[in-house]
């Protein structure tokens, strides 16, 4: 077993981690996330519980802030499943947020395209067409690393860099709208390429599809065949080789449903809230559904809570703003917890011992 020594004790690699573990382990990284972020805003003379005030007031305390809440984690609940499938693989797909703007892409295109169709079958057409682009443009990455072995940590994140470049490049250019006031948007869908929403919120139902995708990944994940290869691939893929299993066809059948369920947040994003295509559709989705997956240690229940969390993060952010913060505030926050989660995998994979005496 690995080990790194200190004096009179030792860190030894361990073999598993249990629940419990895990979920103490998450609880510390988002508190040491805050009391860092605490620190420095009180380094730049503000008041750090006056700064979380208003981001919690905001977010959670009243009934508008909590349903704004819960419409911001749409996008995030989904694009994090979705990354964090590929993640239980051992593949890196850091691509959410590029697979989020294709995924807004292809639906955009069929509600253009096709703003006369029925309701339910241009929303349809729309998921199918969002799907698919997200899932092809995870397969940009996925195809490499399955026959070649590329990184897929660094082609996925250079591939978001060109999908937003391409909506920029849209919008500006050939589906701009002529009646915008020379807006970067494109028109606004019809009637029909909107999801309904719950009474008069800004809950769509993409809500509901989120859950029940949450619910689908747990079920075939924790039993069903396929789930069980994914967890060996992505412990060993020798062991997975030798037992038979085709490593990369589910490289690429876990990246393309991987970057389709972004590409579906993406979707639902245009056709419950914004309407239309722009090119600021995403505050950052898929570098926040990065934080959430590990944050959630992959659990896709875990997900739905932390999606919750991060949705009033955002939401929070905005009635900061209003109080002559920067957004940045709430990003640092952002980071300072993807910080101490990704240092805190230490403590789910080792464990200090103390050494025994000669």
């Amino acid at each position: 077993m690995a080990s790194f020594d200190f004096t009179g004790w030792k860190l030894e690699k361990t073999n598993s981690c249990s629940m419990k573990k895990q979920i103490i382990v998450s609880i510390l990284s988002l508190a040491g996330g805050i009391i860092f972020s605490s620190f420095i805003i009180a380094v730049t003379g503000n008041n750090p519980a006056d700064v979380c005030y208003q981001i919690f007031s905001g977010a959670f305390g009243s009934a508008y802030g909590v349903s704004e809440t819960l419409a911001k984690s749409i996008p995030l609940m989904l694009t994090s499943l979705g990354v964090s499938l590929s993640f239980r693989m051992n593949l890196w797909n850091i691509g959410g947020e590029g697979q989020f703007f294709m995924g807004a892409f292809g639906a955009s295109w069929a509600a253009l395209e096709f703003p006369s169709l029925p309701s339910g079958e241009l929303l349809l057409l729309m998921l199918a067409c969002g799907f698919a682009a997200g899932g092809i443009w995870a397969l940009a990455a996925a195809i490499p690393k399955a026959f070649l072995n590329i990184n897929e940590t660094i082609s996925t994140l250079l591939l978001n860099y060109i999908a937003i470049l391409w909506v920029q490049y849209l919008v500006f250019g050939p589906w701009k709208d002529p009646k915008g006031k020379n807006f970067p948007v494109t028109a606004a869908f019809s009637q029909n390429a909107a999801l309904p929403c719950l009474g008069n919120t800004d809950i769509n139902i993409g809500l509901f599809a989120a859950v029940i995708i949450g619910l689908l990944l747990f079920l075939f994940l924790k039993y069903s065949r396929w789930g069980y290869e994914i967890k060996v691939s992505g412990n060993s893929r020798n062991t997975a080789v030798y037992a038979g299993m085709n490593y990369a066809k589910n490289i690429l059948i876990v990246m393309f449903i991987s970057g389709g369920i972004a590409g579906a947040a993406g979707m639902i994003e245009i056709s419950g809230a914004v309407h239309r295509l722009q090119q600021d559709i995403s505050p950052g989705y898929g570098y926040t559904a990065v934080i959430i997956a590990l944050l959630a240690r992959l659990n896709p229940f875990g997900i739905m809570i932390v999606s919750f969390f991060m949705g009033g993060l955002f939401v929070g952010g905005y009635n900061l703003q209003t109080s002559g913060f920067s957004l940045s505030t709430v990003l640092m926050f952002q980071g300072a917890i993807l910080l101490f989660v990704l240092g805190s995998e230490i403590l789910l994979q080792y464990k200090l011992v103390r050494k025994e005496r000669t």
